[in-house]
């Protein structure tokens, strides 16, 4: 299988369909092409104490949109080169983060829920979750390119 090379630049917040309405707004997530790849798993984490991380570690082929569905959170995302922070505080935008990106989610707001969309299901072989070790195959990867 060929190692997929993705860097910061590749992960994008993007804006999710909202229709707003007197009674309140709704979001829809569908498949079909509405956003970048096909939903087989979701997931979402809360009651995250303060001060907590979650996160720490890469996909080697897992694809996710990560969204604030309540409150706020930090994203950091890393390449191995280049790190970026991005801001999640709306329930209609989504950072969709590419395979081969580290990422450590953090300064959660109260009551925060951080709802994600994965483009597969759970699969331990998938997960880097170990730093050094992610460095290697973002090394590997480049080499193979």
């Amino acid at each position: 299988m060929k190692r997929l090379v993705s860097d910061i630049y590749n992960c994008n917040v993007i804006q999710l369909p909202r229709i707003h309405n007197v009674a309140g707004n709704i979001t829809i997530v569908q498949n079909g092409g509405q956003h970048p790849f096909d939903v087989r798993r979701v997931y979402y984490l809360y009651d995250v104490p303060g001060g907590s991380e979650r996160g720490g570690h890469a996909h080697k082929n897992l694809e996710q949109l990560i969204i604030a569905a309540s409150g706020c959170f930090d994203v950091m995302i890393d390449d191995g080169n280049n790190k970026k922070v991005v801001e999640l505080n709306r329930p209609y935008f989504a950072l969709h983060v590419k395979p081969g990106i580290w990422r450590e989610i953090f300064n959660f707001s109260s009551g925060a829920i951080c709802l994600v969309l994965a483009s597969e299901k759970y699969d331990p072989e998938d997960y880097i979750r170990d730093y050094s070790t992610f460095l290697r195959y973002k090394d590997e990867c480049r080499k193979g390119q």
